[in-house]
């Protein structure tokens, strides 16, 4: 019996075929990318146009732990609001941190803001939830402003915990902490022993944060989504904010 001939794909057929899945995941993250910045606007003008009443989202009576929110760079709390509805229909009570504006001040004078927003609302039991810098800001607060306990952890989304090469294409001091040997961030990462009380999420592609946001030492959970703003509006990432939020308070 005459066997069956096999086929041999000529290496340049071999070489095409990682370099046209490549260009589609190219054309794919560039399509996130656009969507993103799209969202983003949208989120910054829905802010500017209708500014949401920030004791709405207060439930004083919850037996669930507080919710004490923490945007990222340049953005105020009312950016994360599809994310804070979730949680206000699940019960919690959500808190939003004005005295943060619009976030451009440094980590440690960020941190300090919540600090005293926590002690002054008498907050004694809370979960942070956080996005990009926030993230950031949640992770100095667990480290260095929790003598008291009432931090039981965090969930961060996109955050920048290993930094950004893009910081260096923006030369603003407010930026200049992402960069990845930062002072501030080489402080953050010695703080090893919080880690274990964070919950990282992040998606399959980021165009903020190249390196992905996994925290070694954190329960880290990758998602299907991309971008870095459009997440905070999936109903993937609020659900892996819940469980993120079980997780920590378990």
């Amino acid at each position: 019996m005459i066997g069956r001939r096999k086929r041999h794909r000529s290496p340049a057929c071999e070489r095409s075929r990682p370099l046209s899945a490549t260009l589609a995941e190219a054309g794919v993250n560039l399509e996130a990318w656009v969507r993103d910045y799209a969202y983003a606007l949208h989120r910054q003008a829905s802010g500017l146009v209708r500014r949401p009443d920030p004791q709405r989202y207060r439930r004083p009576d919850s037996t669930e732990p507080a919710i004490v929110l923490l945007p990222g760079i340049y953005e105020t709390w009312s950016f994360m609001r599809p994310l804070a509805d979730t949680l206000r229909e699940r019960g919690f009570d959500v808190h939003a941190v004005l005295d943060l504006g619009y976030n451009g001040g440094t980590i440690a004078d960020m941190a300090e803001l919540v600090n005293e927003y926590i002690r002054r609302e008498g907050v004694s039991r809370c979960v942070l939830v956080a996005h990009s810098k926030g993230g950031l800001i949640g992770k100095l607060l667990l480290a260095h402003h929790n003598e008291a306990g009432a931090l039981q952890g965090m969930v961060a989304l996109n955050t920048p915990f290993e930094g950004s090469p893009l910081a260096r294409l923006l030369p603003l001091p407010a930026i200049r902490v992402f960069l990845p040997r930062s002072p501030e961030l080489v402080e953050l990462s010695a703080s090893r022993d919080v880690d274990r009380h964070i919950v990282s999420i992040y998606g399959q592609f980021d165009p903020h944060i190249p390196g992905g946001s996994r925290l070694e030492g954190a329960h880290n959970i990758q998602l299907q989504t991309r971008g870095h703003f459009r997440p905070l509006g999936d109903a993937r990432v609020h659900a892996a904010v819940l469980e993120g939020i079980r997780r920590l308070t378990r």
